[in-house]
């Protein structure tokens, strides 16, 4: 029987809660009694709140996240943010307060791969930092007691209380820093987990960043231009001259050709959109260029798989509106099917620099919500138009005592 009942908070940006909550909403109670303590019956709560991830740093967001938790009135509370922070030349993973029972998670700082293993591993160490301290004699207590329990749970490879995520193979690749505070200034946590290596840090925001702007999310704004181009390709299927350049053009041509037309689909629709971050005060040039870096891949990746179904499209499309006798006059060797492959192909490419030139995207609130500088001047406003409202409301109930 539980003697108490803890309640953790989990506050994430727009768009996880759904993704995230339904794998660990059934999963952390368990593993918190296994990894913290047993007695306790740990209660999870899922919240979204685009506000939180505003703040330039670390500081900011655990102040956010107190206020947060005292409103919800958890035990604990854990802000899972989508925006990347750093200290110095060092990129923040984590950081706890174990007095106030907060912390943050940088979710970005977790790469694109395995992202719910490590937030489990990661929200288990901060609420065991939380519940136990962060001192070496606190962390020496948790880890006794995780040893002792090792028999009872031998599919839970965690056994390290010092370190926020088991993979080896990440660890020595892009070995996480465990930092106290350095002085007076960082008080404010008890506990930060840091990637020092800049090129390793590049490679695990820029996954993680794409990840968490979910370009396969963006594709129904391309339906418009799906539309277009397979209208636009399917009338010029009819005519021969497709079908004669897929006689003539080589497998590097057609390359060449679907790399320029997927490349000058991206950029254009970051030029018309206004998508490329220009030189800002809330940006310094590492931040600016990691997020055009982010932006540009984004749509990249989006672009390929609207390339990739308009291809299918368009695959089905020539068996449909071509017969073979007509391709066989037209060609001067033997027809086959690779002759129908390949105008599909340039059908594809083709199309796509048509549809692209001279349309704008149909929702460009989805494109404009996947772009990092975007999302932040868009907390920045909302945060100073609360923070007005707030301070407004404040000099109404002053003059009105």
């Amino acid at each position: 029987m539980s003697e108490t009942t803890s309640y953790i908070g989990l506050i994430t940006a727009p768009g996880y809660p759904n993704e995230i909550g339904a794998r660990l909403n059934e999963e952390l109670p368990s593993l918190l009694s296994y990894y913290v303590k047993e007695e306790i019956e740990w209660k999870i709560d899922y919240i979204e709140d685009p506000l939180l991830g505003g703040a330039a740093n670390s500081k900011e967001v655990l102040k956010a996240t107190k206020k947060k938790k005292e409103e919800k009135g958890w035990d604990y509370a854990i802000c899972m943010t989508d925006i990347p922070l750093f200290i110095e030349k060092r990129m923040i993973v984590a950081e706890a307060n174990e007095d106030e029972n907060i912390a943050l998670i940088s979710m970005p700082s977790f790469g694109s791969t395995f992202m719910i293993k490590r937030l489990r591993e990661s929200i288990m160490q901060l609420v065991n930092e939380m519940y136990y301290g962060s001192s070496d004699a606190a962390r020496e207590k948790s880890a006794e007691r995780i040893e002792s329990k090792r028999s009872k749970h031998k599919d839970i490879d965690i056994n390290d209380s010092k370190n926020l995520m088991t993979s080896k193979f990440l660890g020595w690749l892009s070995p996480l820093k465990r930092e106290a505070p350095a002085d007076e200034e960082e008080e404010y946590m008890d506990v930060r987990f840091t990637v020092g290596r800049r090129g390793s840090i590049s490679i695990r925001l820029l996954g993680g960043m794409i990840r968490a702007n979910r370009p396969w999310n963006m594709f129904p704004a391309f339906l418009k231009i799906l539309t277009i181009a397979f209208a636009t390709g399917s009338y010029a299927l009819v005519f021969p001259t497709l079908w004669l350049l897929s006689e003539h053009y080589t497998i590097f041509r057609m390359c060449l050709l679907t790399i320029f037309s997927v490349i000058a689909m991206t950029l254009w629709i970051i030029l018309i959109h206004r998508l490329w971050e220009r030189k800002r005060d809330q940006h310094n040039n590492y931040t600016r260029k990691l997020y055009n870096a982010t932006t540009f891949l984004t749509l990249l990746i989006t672009v390929c798989i609207y390339y990739i179904m308009l291809f299918c499209l368009f695959l089905v499309g020539v068996f449909v509106f071509i017969p073979m006798g007509m391709l066989e006059d037209q060609l001067s060797s033997d027809p086959g099917l690779i002759n129908y492959f390949y105008i599909a192909w340039i059908a594809a490419s083709v199309s796509t620099v048509i549809g692209a030139l001279g349309t704008a995207l149909e929702d460009e609130d989805v494109v404009l919500n996947a772009t990092y500088g975007y999302r932040q001047r868009q907390r920045h406003e909302q945060l100073k138009k609360k923070e007005d409202n707030e301070e407004n409301e404040d000099k109404e109930d002053s003059f009105t005592k």
